[in-house]
């Protein structure tokens, strides 16, 4: 920020003069705006209440079906520059620290992407913040492919047509965001431009928060309230702190498939009565994933990613896309929303499968006779499995690790776990000959397939209802398993 003062010419003590006539202009700038649209520009009393539900009400009101809603102002709280001084060098200097300041709160109805709001920070480092839902912009997108649907709030209860609006959603993943983005900052931040020209710089967009919400439509809302109570159930008592990690990619480390002593992190598993139901969410590290029941008939599994270096990304370096890729941290660039939406929708998916075994009607020893029978494969016979025993448990439990669901897993995978340390030369081969057979074992009972053109296997959609039934009545307790038989 000093580097920034020197380039524009201004001493430190002359900051604040020069850090008003910004926020003035860009004030000005908003309100000239508004007026120019002939629409609202309000100073709420409190940051507390909610402009989302206040710009519905005008919107609606007013009947803006396109362009700007209204802007609103709040006083709150913010990371901003302050002058301060320092004791020992008698100095001033500048700190970034929290203080008051009005940010403009511009919303609008996006021809693209439906309802949403730009937070423009009236202070230095004038922080810009965009908030969109993109069951808005499926709205928008069903409509113009003339797709009839049903929505109540923030969800879809009836669609047309499934498959199409799924594509459409697909289609957004694919958005240049720092091209619309940096349309919207020209449309309601105009003096960036002039604000950045000094030292050359320019907005990073990032996302600090996502969710991404896979919706399931039941027929009517008695089948939903039926079955509702037992997932519940399901979720809060068999899903333990390692089933969590392995909802969100994270590792469980020791071979009996308990959390790590050196895990520092915090797994939470909590149930809250809301309005409109009741939802159980699981939490590892500031990331969860949630269960809703949603307007009677829709069952939500949503997944918020708040920290992304919990999670990967197979690129190459930063600055270097030509160079070498290998799995990196993933970070908050809007570049790599795509993945972030990879990532969670994998962890809906184990979410959803683990819950599939309470929703089986078939007992879970007849769902899963096939593996406990010998079979024949190309020929070979191959034993049937034992999931009672140790050897064989150990087995299922390591191939559903969280870390293998995303990226597959190795014939070194299977090694480490059962051989912690490397052995030598002639070990290791008998080792890997051995971890060979498991997998060709594992395989032949449709529990793994290879995933084509590498030395990786990943569990197969049967093979993970079927791993999670065994390894969740293995887990479950006599009291438990009583209750259910009667």
């Amino acid at each position: 920020m000093e580097a920034y003062l020197n380039a524009c010419h201004v001493l430190i003590k002359d900051f604040k003069h020069f850090a008003t006539g910004l926020t003035a202009r860009i004030k000005a700038a908003a309100y000239a705006s508004a007026q120019q649209a002939g629409r609202p520009f309000r100073f709420l009393p409190s940051s507390q209440l909610s402009k989302e539900d206040l710009a519905r009400q005008i919107a609606h009101a007013d009947g803006v079906t396109t362009g700007l809603i209204a802007i609103f102002s709040a006083t709150e709280n913010c990371l901003s520059y302050s002058v301060r001084g320092h004791r020992q060098t008698k100095h001033i200097h500048l700190v970034l620290e929290p203080r008051r300041c009005t940010p403009l709160y511009h919303y609008f109805l996006h021809a693209e992407l439906g309802l949403c709001h730009v937070r423009v920070q009236t202070w230095f480092p004038f922080t810009v913040d965009l908030c969109l839902n993109g069951r808005d912009r499926l709205a928008r997108q069903m409509d113009r492919a003339g797709i009839a649907y049903r929505q109540r709030d923030n969800c879809f209860v009836w669609v047309q047509d499934v498959l199409r609006a799924q594509a459409l959603l697909d289609e957004q993943l694919r958005t240049d965001w720092p091209d619309v983005l940096g349309r919207l900052l020209d449309q309601d931040h105009p003096l960036h431009a002039e604000i950045c020209r000094p030292i050359g710089q320019t907005y990073y967009w990032t996302a600090s928060a996502s969710e991404y919400a896979t919706d399931l439509l039941f027929r009517d809302a008695p089948s939903l309230a039926a079955l509702y109570p037992r997932l519940v159930q399901h979720g809060l008592r068999t899903f333990a702190s390692p089933d969590v990690m392995r909802f969100l990619g994270r590792k469980t480390p020791t071979q009996s498939g308990c959390v790590d002593p050196r895990f520092t992190g915090e797994v939470i598993s909590d149930l809250k009565h809301r309005p409109e139901g009741i939802r159980v969410k699981h939490s590892v590290n500031g990331n969860s994933v949630k269960m809703y029941d949603k307007e009677g008939g829709v069952l939500r599994i949503e997944t918020t990613i708040n920290k992304t270096e919990e999670f990967k990304v197979y690129r190459a370096k930063q600055g270097d896309p030509g160079g070498e890729k290998t799995w990196r941290p993933l970070q908050r660039s809007v570049g790599e929303l795509w993945r972030r939406a990879e990532v969670s929708a994998a962890a809906n998916r184990r979410y959803l499968e683990a819950l599939a075994s309470v929703t089986l009607k078939t007992p879970v020893g007849q769902a899963c006779a096939g593996v406990c029978r010998a079979v024949v494969k190309d020929g070979r016979r191959q034993r049937a499995l034992n999931p009672w025993s140790e050897p064989d448990a150990a087995l299922l439990a390591a191939i559903s690790r969280g870390e293998y669901t995303l990226n597959g897993l190795r014939n070194r995978d299977l090694r480490r776990h059962r051989w912690p340390q490397v052995g030598t030369a002639k070990e290791e081969r008998r080792r890997a000959g051995v971890v060979t057979r498991q997998l060709r074992l594992l395989r032949a009972h449709g529990l793994l397939r290879k995933v084509s053109g590498t030395h990786r296997y990943v569990v197969s959609a049967g093979g993970r209802k079927t791993i999670t039934a065994l390894l969740a009545v293995r887990q479950a307790d006599v009291e438990q398993l009583t209750v259910l038989a009667a």
